[in-house]
């Protein structure tokens, strides 16, 4: 499985440039915008065409899911700490209704602690982030856990057979795709080279 999160900065075309990963074969978009307004999201999916809003999962303002028919809302770490004991029926509530619920993590622990059932998790950094100066990897070995761990941080062609060797399930990538020069040729390149080490590995 390959994600995308958004960038977190204003892109022009954005929604265009999304549409075309989509188009190349992207599996599920994170759309993570921290200094957005409800309004800024909804400026933004309403310029994605909607045959992929069901690939989508919104890290702010869950009821977008119900508004765009969404695949469903990511929890943050913070906001999955704060969540508590409503934590998984939260997560159930969701699934009634027929969304996905994801969350991010940054520890092995920390998965293996939490008692909720998320349909794949996040954790990072596995390798030194490409987005974040400084943000070094922790080249988590996960081939000892059941979950569905989606790796992130560093992930590009060149590491993606690592990943896939420490156990994870699928990628998450983020620089990797918008710090280069033509996102959407970067895209293409990652995914056929994960295309490869997935065929391999399974």
């Amino acid at each position: 499985m390959i994600i995308v999160l958004t960038s977190e900065r204003v892109l022009s075309n954005e929604a265009e440039q999304i549409n075309r990963l989509f188009k190349e074969g992207l599996e599920v978009l994170h759309l993570r915008k921290p200094t957005f307004t409800i309004d800024g999201y909804r400026s933004l999916l309403e310029q994605i065409d909607t045959k992929y809003h069901d690939k989508i999962m919104t890290h702010q303002f869950p009821e977008l899911t119900q508004e765009y028919a969404l695949r469903g809302i990511h929890l943050q770490e913070q906001a999955r700490i704060d969540l508590e004991d409503a934590l998984e029926v939260t997560i159930q509530v969701y699934r009634n209704k027929g969304f996905s619920v994801t969350s991010s993590f940054h520890s092995k622990e920390d998965i293996m602690d939490c008692k909720a059932d998320f349909e794949y998790v996040l954790l990072s950094p596995v390798f030194g982030s490409i987005s974040k100066a400084g943000y070094e990897g922790k080249g988590f070995d996960v081939t000892d856990m059941s979950h569905t761990i989606i790796g992130m941080g560093g992930i590009n062609e060149t590491t993606l057979q690592k990943t896939y060797d420490l156990g994870f399930k699928g990628v998450g990538i983020l620089g990797g795709v918008w710090n280069s020069e033509d996102p959407i040729e970067s895209f293409i390149q990652i995914k056929g080279v994960h295309d490869s080490v997935v065929r391999i590995t399974n």
